[in-house]
């Protein structure tokens, strides 16, 4: 058997924000939608995820810099 799937707690942490997600941006949650890269409300949530990602890299990034100018 190959582990090409994440761990089981990954999967239900990873469930548990989609659909925290999908409850605050008002789209259908649908368990099924988790992973597959077609959905609309996965790519939704993909792109949520990245965007803050860059956006707490960047404070992170003000926060190092504020004093070296």
């Amino acid at each position: 058997m190959t582990d090409k799937f994440p761990p089981i707690e990954k999967i239900f942490d990873e469930l548990d924000r989609f659909r925290d997600f999908c409850r605050y941006e008002g789209k259908p949650y649908r368990e099924e939608s988790l992973y597959r890269d077609h959905d609309p409300v996965w790519k939704d949530y993909k792109r949520y995820l990245a965007y803050h990602e860059r956006n707490r890299k960047n404070i992170q990034y003000k926060r190092n810099n504020r004093d070296r100018a």
